[in-house]
């Protein structure tokens, strides 16, 4: 049976510069938006809060939807990758709280998009969706009868 990895994603804009998260990857530094997989009692949207909050420490709501992406990694992993917009006042202070992030850049679009050390393609392609300025209402990926209250994490009950 096809099952793709769903993943969430943030571009996270503060004072025209977007937010990176550096993990190592094989020994080496790449930078990722925040980012990672949905979990079974999540929507895509409390997995996308969820994700920002653990790999920069900043939770705040998501301002719009940016599209959704499809993608096989070179090792043949299917992807579905939804990616979501944040548009803050100010730079903030970031604090990973997930062991895999190692720091957080506040970077340029230009400085991401020519960067060699891309965790993948969707990094810079996301960069480039985003400069795009599609900005799309987050009712369009509502969850339908969802069983958990918005906002709750369900894994234990």
């Amino acid at each position: 049976m096809f099952k793709p990895h769903v993943t969430v994603a943030c571009i996270v804009q503060a004072e025209g510069e977007l937010l990176v998260v550096e993990e190592r990857v094989k020994g080496r530094a790449t930078w990722n938006q925040p980012a990672g997989h949905l979990e079974a009692d999540e929507t895509l949207l409390e997995a996308a809060r969820r994700e920002l909050r653990e790999e920069t420490g900043i939770d705040c709501a998501l301002d719009y939807f940016l599209g959704v992406q499809q993608w096989i990694a070179p090792d043949n992993t299917p992807f579905v990758r939804f990616l979501f917009g944040v548009d803050l006042p100010e730079k903030l202070p970031t604090a990973p709280q997930d062991s895999d992030i190692d720091c957080c850049w506040w970077r340029t679009a230009e400085q991401i998009i020519a960067a060699d050390n891309l965790r993948s393609p969707l990094v810079a392609e996301s960069v480039r969706l985003w400069q795009q300025g599609a900005r799309y209402p987050l009712h369009l990926i509502a969850p339908f009868q969802w069983p958990f209250h918005e906002g709750a994490h369900h894994a234990d009950a």
